[in-house]
């Protein structure tokens, strides 16, 4: 396998990584994140939780390794509370400082001291970019790095970065639990990210990529009921730019059967991708499909794209907000200027309200 395809694979596999993690509670878990822009916790199933205190984020930029670390926390985890109970962290915005090139996410929970933690004690977190829409969806913010219990590492793709500007403002938005038996005081999430500045003359050092997330829900909230028994949901999406997907993953939720993409307006399927449960049904991993051997997967503006997710719920029972279905992928457009519009100034910060739990 070439470099470059295993460290796609890498990096595809953690975008669904959230969708992998073993609640304590099933009952209490299933509105995992919605992926959705905007602001106040669209990944929070537009639920409200208890704000935690004292959470703050801490940012060092190491000039000479060209690595900036972010630190979220303080944050108290007492023993068996699952996350509808669990004061959560603030919003957070992390400043740009420089002009450059994001290039990879290492994401892991440590104590005070820099130990490291359970990784299963993070519920999710999600990095949204205010200054920047979704490609697909302008009603949304673009979702740049999202994490959950399992720690994966976004690993760099040789030759591509994902660009920012000095100044963007980066929206952090974290949940966190604990199913262990175990209390934790002062645990922080820390997310290390290496990059490259943009600022040296001559031709740019990198090409830039775009999330890609190809949504049932089309460009509303991620999240919808799950009826019981067999259920196919379809979403199109209609692609404004030309230009080839590096490769795709799914993100899916327990149940699932298939999440499939493809291309409508030239009748072709894209990528067919089938879940990997357990005998339970609880969701395992996605695969990952790379285009590397044909160029990448050429797509041309005006194009229809169709996902549709299949699941098989036993329960008898409607699961609210149990099921998601995205194909999350990396593109790159043939002409990287049309881009530009994209761009948008960044919005007032809401505030999380602080409520009583909800408990389904």
């Amino acid at each position: 396998m070439c470099p470059m395809k295993f460290l796609l694979i890498s990096l595809l596999a953690a975008a669904t990584a959230v969708a992998q993690e073993k609640p304590a509670d099933a009952s209490h878990e299933m509105e995992h994140m919605q992926h959705g822009g905007g602001q106040g916790g669209f990944m929070r199933g537009g639920i409200d939780h208890p704000v935690a205190k004292g959470v703050t984020l801490e940012t060092t930029v190491d000039d000479t390794a060209h690595i900036i670390t972010l630190r979220v926390g303080p944050i108290s985890l007492p023993a068996n509370t699952v996350h509808l109970k669990m004061p959560q962290p603030p919003d957070l915005h992390w400043t740009i400082p420089v002009n450059a090139w994001l290039l990879a996410y290492s994401p892991r929970m440590v104590d005070a001291n820099g130990n490291e933690m359970p990784g299963r004690v993070l519920h999710h977190t999600a990095f949204w970019n205010e200054n920047r829409a979704d490609f697909l969806c302008p009603n949304k913010e673009e979702h740049i790095f999202g994490a959950g219990g399992e720690m994966t590492n976004w690993v760099q793709i040789p030759g591509y970065g994902y660009r920012v500007q000095k100044g963007d403002k980066i929206r952090i938005e974290t949940m966190v639990h604990n199913p262990t038996s175990t209390s934790y005081e002062k645990v922080f999430l820390e997310v290390r990210i290496p990059y490259t500045e943009a600022d040296a003359p001559g031709p740019p050092a990198l090409k830039s990529y775009y999330p890609a997330w190809f949504d049932v829900k089309s460009c509303g909230d991620s999240s919808y009921d799950l009826e019981p028994g067999k259920s196919i949901k379809e979403g199109v999406s209609v692609l404004k730019y030309s230009g080839v997907l590096l490769g795709v993953g799914g993100h899916m939720h327990d149940y699932a059967k298939r999440i499939v993409l493809e291309d409508a307006s030239q009748n072709e399927t894209v990528a067919e991708l089938d879940a990997k449960v357990d005998s339970q049904g609880q969701l395992l991993g996605m695969p990952t499909i790379t285009f590397f051997d044909k160029g990448g997967y050429k797509l041309t503006a005006g194009d229809v794209l169709k996902a549709s997710a299949s699941y098989d719920n036993p329960t008898a029972k409607v699961l609210r907000d149990g099921a998601m279905g995205i194909v999350v992928g990396y593109f790159v457009p043939d002409d990287d200027t049309q881009m530009i519009s994209l761009r948008q100034k960044t919005k007032p910060a809401s505030r999380r309200t602080t409520a009583t739990t909800h408990d389904r």
